[in-house]
């Protein structure tokens, strides 16, 4: 009975995922088309940028970081969304993760894909990229940026794709029909031979696990670097030693939000209530309450140091943040970003998945907002005694920004129809573990198991 069930439930489980990689609704194209709109629009008002350079921007010789940045350390700290969920937990054996470890991994190489484009947008001549390549000193933390950002995207494309080699086997095997025969031809490629024999499967874990050790202190390193090209400036409110954990929590705090928010778009367009339950939203919600009190704990130390000692140019930044024309936005952040979602998950009235979604939403609009606060006001604050920097964004950066959002949903709903969302054979397996307590107790005395037939 067992063992028919396990049948049963695999069987579910392919025709739930690889159904929608043969079938596309006219809401898909629709969104597509829309998604594509957006993202031509953007890049017209990049051509405009490049046409009338950087003063077709809010910014200017004061305030000479914008939008831009804040979307480069926006992206980047979502990131941290593959490595908290998929790596860390991966390393601890949470056997839960399964369902959504492909959808985590996914948010990381995608937002670090669209964050690195953000410095390149904002030197306004994208081929001075080469020339920090090649006059760069090794003493910039701008020079470090791009060292740690290319070897975080490198090893979060490998990881991956390794845990999709089995899936792109079994689809090779089972779409050759169905699938066009570029489709079928990408499967064969990207399954190198994959046949799922016993010493393909032990070197597969084995480079799973040696990654997933690695990609951990890899990105802990990249927002560190990020939070460095802020902290090693003498300006109001970025000199400061904590930045470096401080940018890293906030990461990991944006980076569960974002897979929740991901996370219940998919269970709800694909039907995936079976394998994506409340129970994942639960635990998540456990791991999100943890990072929003460490962040919180973080961001009350550091305003308190700061007016505590209240030299003249972190008095002006202060009054700018609480009392002047950004306070609306900072208590936005204080209030709807970290007050209320914690209020959201802790008290458990109304259905459990909702409320844990519209926390996770409203975390990653104050983030957003909080990256800007960090960014835009520091700079307006005057270093001599002359009046205050002022930043207006102007549409060329919102249209660039509402780009790179567009993108990051359009690159997902792309993949989705191509490859699986979710990882069959690691959800099948963890549901034969779960199902057989022979097999379980076999896993965790470390013996082999034995080989299906």
């Amino acid at each position: 009975m067992r063992a028919r069930a396990a049948g049963d439930f695999r069987g579910r489980l392919e025709s739930t995922i690889l159904t929608p990689l043969t079938q596309s609704s006219r809401g898909y194209y629709a969104l597509v088309l829309f998604l594509l709109a957006v993202v031509g629009w953007g890049f017209y008002a990049f051509l405009v940028q490049l046409r009338y350079g950087l003063r077709s921007t809010g910014m200017g010789d004061v305030v000479m970081w914008g939008m831009y940045l804040v979307n480069f350390v926006f992206f980047i700290g979502i990131s941290h969304a593959g490595t908290l969920i998929s790596a860390i937990l991966r390393v601890t054996h949470a056997g839960w993760r399964t369902p959504v470890t492909r959808m985590a991994e996914l948010i990381t190489v995608v937002a670090i894909s669209i964050g690195a484009l953000m410095p390149i947008i904002d030197l306004g001549r994208p081929d001075r990229v080469w020339h920090i390549v090649i006059f760069g000193r090794f003493q910039s933390p701008l020079l470090w940026d791009i060292v740690s950002i290319t070897s975080y995207l490198t090893g979060s494309l490998i990881y991956l794709y390794l845990p999709l080699i089995p899936d792109m086997a079994l689809m090779r095997d089972r779409l050759a029909r169905e699938a066009s025969s570029l489709k079928y031809k990408i499967y064969s490629l990207l399954a190198v031979g994959w046949r799922n024999t016993p010493e393909q499967r032990h070197r597969l874990e084995k480079a799973i696990g040696i990654m997933a050790v690695t990609i951990i202190p890899i990105a802990i390193s990249v927002h560190t670097v990020v939070s460095y090209v802020f902290s090693m400036t003498m300006r109001p409110g970025w000199d400061s030693t904590v930045f470096g954990i401080y940018f890293v929590i906030g990461a990991i705090f944006s980076g569960i939000a974002s897979i929740i928010i991901v996370m219940a778009i998919f269970r709800k367009i694909y039907h995936l209530e079976e394998y994506i339950t409340e129970r994942h939203f639960r635990n998540l919600s456990y791991l999100l309450l943890t990072s929003l009190f460490l962040y919180l704990y973080l961001t009350f130390g550091e305003y308190l140091t700061v007016g505590y000692k209240m030299k003249v140019e972190e008095k002006h930044l202060l009054e700018l943040l609480m009392l002047g024309k950004s306070a609306f936005w900072f208590w936005f952040f204080v209030l709807g970003g970290l007050v209320l979602p914690a209020i959201l998950i802790m008290f458990r009235r109304g259905r459990t998945i909702t409320r844990i979604v519209i926390a996770s939403i409203l975390i990653n609009i104050a983030m957003w907002i909080k990256r800007f606060l960090v960014l835009v006001p520091s700079l307006q604050v005057p270093l001599m005694p002359f009046e205050f920097g002022a930043y207006t964004p102007t549409w060329v950066e919102w249209s660039i920004t509402a780009a790179a959002f567009a993108a990051f949903i359009l690159i997902f709903a792309i993949f989705a129809k191509i490859f699986p969302i979710i990882s069959i054979w690691e959800v099948a397996e963890e549901n034969e573990l779960e199902v057989s307590p022979v097999v379980r107790e076999t896993v965790e005395r470390g013996l082999p198991v034995p080989e299906r037939r």
